[in-house]
């Protein structure tokens, strides 16, 4: 969709009487906000802002004991939430959330830290770009290519990235990672560490046994690094999986995260399936309050349903 038809419904989509009525709704159900990198930190600034004056935002803390007292939240409580750990989580978002006092949950890939290895989806979309290719999968887009890869079985994607490796001829440019020193740090300043998995691969197209080493080992390395066992995880990609439910119970996990764009109910029907809304750092103001409405999810959802 153009940029500016975009900006323009949103804009009559704010201004419209469902927005008071969605968001009457969503006061009382529990909104929980996916970003991912902060590219906009001007934007984001705007975002916690307004979180600030129209929403209460609450911490992980304090969304496990309500679960495990049977209480409720504040009205309109907010919990916000960074998948994958990048470094601007702790370089750009960090400040601006201590200065406004606002919680948050970073949801850590494990294998990333400490290194200057790109996220494999990245990496992918970098090596498509020098010249990389794969005769299965005869994609030139490389957004559309990542998104065929999250759908295809994991040894075919994990092959499928050393073959964009060895066409390419080229290494992936170092991107600098969290460091393990750092995590402890995030914590001090009100953002909590969730586990979010080893190396994110999509848990529906893995083997039992890679499930299992994707979880044990992401929290033994969390562990290690915060002093204390992680209490969350958000699942790779959103994309839950029955397999590893018991093992997220074995682990002691109390919340676990999906990435579905819906506003959860409360008390969330299951703890470990919590819906989040998606969102990111350059998301406009009045796209931002039809998201935390649900608005703009159930539409959504509608036009999929469509099939638009």
């Amino acid at each position: 969709m153009n940029q500016k038809i975009g900006t323009f419904l949103d804009a009559i989509l704010y201004r419209s009487p469902a927005q008071p009525l969605f968001l009457w709704r969503a006061s009382r159900r529990f909104v929980v906000l996916a970003y991912h990198a902060i590219d906009d930190p001007n934007q984001f600034e705007q975002h916690i802002h307004y979180l600030v004056q129209t929403m209460h935002p609450v911490s992980l803390d304090d969304v496990l004991r309500a679960m495990a007292g049977g209480r409720g939240l504040p009205e309109k409580a907010v919990l916000l939430t960074f998948d994958d750990g990048d470094r601007t989580l702790l370089d750009l978002c960090r400040p601006i959330l201590k200065k406004r006092g606002v919680p948050g949950v970073g949801f850590i890939v494990s294998g990333l830290i400490d290194t200057e290895t790109a996220p494999w989806w990245d990496q992918v979309k970098e090596l498509v770009r020098k010249g990389g290719s794969l005769t299965e999968f005869p994609c030139k887009n490389p957004e559309d290519l990542v998104r065929l890869l999250k759908r295809a079985p994991d040894d075919q994607r994990l092959k499928a990235i050393e073959d964009l490796q060895r066409t390419s001829g080229k290494e992936c440019k170092p991107l600098p990672q969290l460091n393990s020193r750092e995590l402890p740090l995030l914590e001090s300043s009100g953002i909590s560490i969730g586990n979010h998995s080893h190396t994110h691969p999509c848990f529906p197209r893995c083997s039992t046994e890679k499930i299992s080493h994707e979880m044990y080992r992401s929290h033994e390395i969390l562990t290690e690094a915060l002093g204390h066992a992680p209490k969350s995880f958000a699942f790779p990609n959103g994309d839950s999986d029955e397999r590893a439910v018991p093992l997220l119970k074995t682990l002691g996990y109390e919340a676990a995260f999906l990435f579905d764009h819906r506003i959860s109910s409360w008390p969330p029907e299951e703890p470990l399936q919590i819906s989040r809304v998606r969102v990111n750092s350059t998301t406009r103001m009045d796209r931002f309050r039809i998201i935390l409405s649900g608005l703009h999810p159930a539409i959504h959802r509608a036009r999929i349903a469509v099939g638009m």
